[in-house]
Parts: C-alpha cells; sequence; structure tokens
C-alpha cells in the first residue's frame, strides 16, 4: 500500500465564483486538483478532504448548513476516501487528520487546494513540521488579491510568495504537470 496521501484543502463552493469568497483561477486550480486525486487513485494514494466549516452560522465564509461548504465537484470526495472537518486554517489544528493519516501508515503528504496564504501554507508547514514528506502542487491551489496597509497584493503575487516560502523551508514545490510526469 502506498505511503502517500493527497491532501485536498477547502476547496470548496465558497471559493468559486459563484460563491461567497472567489479565489483568482479557481476553476484552473480545481480542475488540476482533480488531475492529482485522479492520478493518485490509480497509484493507491491514501485521498484525504479537508473541508473547512465556520463555527458561527452568521460567518460570511463556509457557514454551517450553507452550499459554499460543499467541495468543489470536479473533486468531491468518493467512496473510500477520509473527510476531515476543520475550524482553523491549519488542517491539523484540533482535527482528526493527523490521526488518519498515521492510521495509514501516510509518509509523504501532497498538498492541493485553497487558500495558498492560508489554510494551504498552515498546513503544508504543520505537515513538514510533523516529519511528512511535503509536496504542494502549487498549480492546483488558488488565492485572492490581498491588502496590506496601502499596498494592494494580486494574487499572483501572493501565491508565489507563499511558494517560494514553503519550497525554501519546507518541501518540493511542484506543478501538475511534473507532479504526474
Amino acid at each position: 500500500m502506498s505511503k502517500r496521501a493527497v491532501v485536498i484543502v477547502d476547496l470548496q463552493k465558497d471559493y468559486l465564483g459563484s460563491g461567497r469568497f472567489p479565489l483568482v483561477g479557481i476553476d484552473a486550480a480545481a480542475a488540476n486538483a482533480a488531475r492529482v486525486v485522479e492520478a493518485a487513485r490509480r497509484k493507491g494514494d491514501r485521498i484525504v478532504h479537508v473541508h473547512h466549516v465556520a463555527r458561527d452560522a452568521a460567518s460570511p465564509l463556509f457557514a454551517p448548513g450553507t452550499d459554499g461548504i460543499q467541495p468543489i465537484s470536479a473533486v468531491a470526495p468518493q467512496e473510500g476516501d477520509a473527510v476531515v472537518v476543520k475550524n482553523y486554517p491549519n488542517s491539523f489544528r484540533d482535527t482528526t487528520l493527523r490521526e488518519t493519516l498515521q492510521a495509514a501508515g501516510i509518509e509523504d503528504v501532497v498538498v492541493v487546494g485553497a487558500m495558498s496564504d492560508v489554510c494551504i501554507d498552515a498546513t503544508a508547514r504543520a505537515a513538514a513540521d510533523l516529519g511528512y514528506g511535503l509536496t504542494v502542487v502549487h498549480d492546483a491551489c488558488a488565492t485572492r488579491d490581498k491588502a496590506f496597509g496601502d499596498s494592494r497584493v494580486p494574487a499572483a503575487q501572493v501565491h508565489a510568495t507563499i511558494m517560494a516560502a514553503l519550497e525554501f523551508g519546507y518541501g518540493k514545490v511542484t506543478t501538475t504537470a511534473e507532479f504526474l510526469a
């Protein structure tokens, strides 16, 4: 059995163009994530879906009971996949993710999803800190423009900065094409 898991973080409907918090490039990222997951299934890798559900029903994002918490159809869970619900950016914090990976004997984690600079960053760093071999498939991740003080930071720059930091200090950052090769 494979010792690798693909962890799909927060690819949920609230991030779509029709959702409450649309991300730049989310359709392409979800399509690439679907390709990564399909290849992983063929290889016998473990598939783990992490879905964010806010604790507050009035939350503007991922509110419980809304359509926005549903997975994007291209990466919806299939029979045999694990599903972990989280309330924080770090997919390991107060969830069953670590136990799920340990029970399956996982040594290497491949991370895809959203948002690059929040939940992907937090989850990837935690995975590396916990001793997992880490790969982030960067074109299977998405984010949005950000603001800091008087500065507007385009999504592409936000994404590139986070991926550069992850590659420098935490693990491998690759493209879907390179991952599938």
